[in-house]
């Protein structure tokens, strides 16, 4: 019986460790700001979701505007792409057919990229997220909005700021697969001594003679 126990909670263990590596691990990460002409830019907008919050409809906005004038006039906003709950729509506009979602099946990467960037596209792209979460009584909705300042120009150009968030993104991917694999060596070691010491009882308990169970006030003879 004990040993039947030791074997389903060691199980247990590893059926825990593989569903933690197999969950992706969320970072939310500035998007990129400089784009080179000619080639892709991944506008990234990431919202990530808490455990309770992973049953939800999603709905994503993205929205163009150039950048303002000297004049006091506001530039205009233009509807440019959106995702509705399950499929992404290229609208008619001025980026028919330059965009592509770039976003994750698990919705919390919300990001599209704009295929061949001309100079034209120098401006603030907008992503508005709205999320309706599902619980068992009632339904509640948030809503973010993430701004881009996007610069286009003519050749690549070393971005410090964004090699160091790549890097930080990394290391912190690094830390929380070690902790992850500490904390579930350290329960499978705790789960492991407690069978022994369980089994050890059962042991000594069974090297009783029968005469001392049934009455364990009687002294021991030698």
């Amino acid at each position: 019986m004990v040993t039947q126990t030791k074997v389903h909670l060691h199980t247990l263990v590893l059926f825990l460790f593989v569903v933690h590596l197999s969950q992706p691990v969320c970072v939310d990460i500035p998007s990129e700001t400089n784009a080179v002409v000619g080639k892709s830019m991944k506008l990234t907008c990431i919202y990530c979701l808490k455990r309770d919050e992973l049953k939800s409809k999603t709905w994503v906005n993205w929205y163009y505007k150039p950048y303002e004038e000297e004049n006091d006039i506001p530039p205009e906003k233009t509807h440019i792409y959106k995702f509705d709950i399950d499929s992404p729509v290229d609208l008619d506009g001025p980026y028919k057919g330059r965009l592509r979602w770039d976003g994750t099946q698990d919705l919390q990467d919300l990001s599209i990229s704009i295929i061949n960037v001309t100079f034209n596209d120098s401006g603030v792209f907008e992503c508005n997220v709205i999320r309706e979460f599902v619980f068992d009584s009632f339904n509640p909705s948030v809503s973010i909005t993430k701004e881009i300042k996007l610069t286009v120009k003519e050749e690549a150009l070393g971005d410090s700021a964004a090699i160091y968030s790549e890097i930080m993104m990394y290391l912190l991917l690094v830390f929380l697969t070690c902790w992850l694999l500490v904390e579930m060596v350290y329960c499978y070691r705790k789960i492991s001594k407690s069978d022994e010491q369980a089994q050890d009882t059962a042991t000594n308990y069974l090297a009783i003679p029968s005469e001392q169970k049934d009455n364990p006030d009687a002294p021991v003879t030698k």
